[in-house]
């Protein structure tokens, strides 16, 4: 009985993210258009996950925190929430948490000041420049390796909007970012749209990126029917509707 009771209890621990109505919990941050509390369904990744599990007879609900926050709460073996996202493919998050299938992708390359656009064929020609970057964003694996390595000179901050601000003034280079963020933050953000004309997204990629949701290692039957979800939908299409929508 006593082991009966044990197995029982391992089993309610490791699903305990979902409640007994199918209701899934996992935390994001604000990162419009593709993730924001006040933005339209929450915005196009949250769309898109939300109707993936709808598609599997549940229901997700997402609460909002800044990255580092969010990140940290989707790892807590306590928490009610079974994951993160929007998130980058990185070999080092794959060793904390389940991948799920792809579900969206971004066009991941620089804000820079438009006035001084920057050229650049190789991550080797960003050597001489001042680059921003999000405290504990992943961005592409080349990038990331030469910032570790301390060959690229970095500039980190909270958010997007303070590297764009940056860029537009002349106190970096250039940033990494979203295009569709950099588009939609210089449109609909008040402080940004006053110096809109300073900056712009720069011609060269980084990397078209795509999305996923970052899964509890103790959560993969949750990330299964999620990847079964994303199956049963557009993906493509309800993320590109939802950002036309927007312009």
């Amino acid at each position: 009985m006593k082991a009966l009771l044990a197995g029982l209890l391992l089993a309610l621990s490791l699903v305990a993210p979902v409640k007994a109505d199918n209701t899934v919990y996992l935390t994001s941050l604000s990162w419009p258009p593709y993730s924001d509390p006040d933005m339209a369904q929450q915005g196009a990744s949250v769309a898109v996950a939300k109707a993936a599990f709808e598609a599997m007879g549940y229901k997700l609900v997402v609460d909002f925190y800044p990255w580092s926050r969010a990140v940290h709460l989707a790892k807590d073996g306590s928490s009610k929430y079974a994951g993160y996202f929007p998130e980058y493919y990185s070999d080092d998050v794959a060793k904390e948490f389940v991948f799920s299938e792809a579900m969206g992708s971004g066009p991941l390359g620089f804000v820079q000041n438009a006035a001084k656009p920057v050229s650049w064929g190789s991550l080797d020609d960003l050597k001489k420049y001042q680059v921003g970057v999000v405290k504990d964003y992943v961005n592409t694996a080349d990038f990331d390796a030469m910032v570790a390595a301390g060959a690229l000179k970095v500039s980190e901050v909270i958010s997007d909007k303070n590297n764009i601000q940056k860029a537009a003034f002349g106190r970096i280079d250039m940033a990494v970012i979203d295009r569709n963020v950099l588009e939609y933050s210089v449109k609909t953000d008040p402080e940004l749209k006053k110096i809109a004309d300073k900056v712009s997204f720069n011609d060269k990629l980084l990397e078209d990126k795509k999305l996923f949701v970052c899964f509890k290692h103790t959560q993969s039957d949750i990330a299964k029917i999620f990847n079964e979800g994303l199956t049963k939908i557009d993906v493509a299409k309800i993320q590109a509707d939802y950002l036309a929508g927007l312009k």
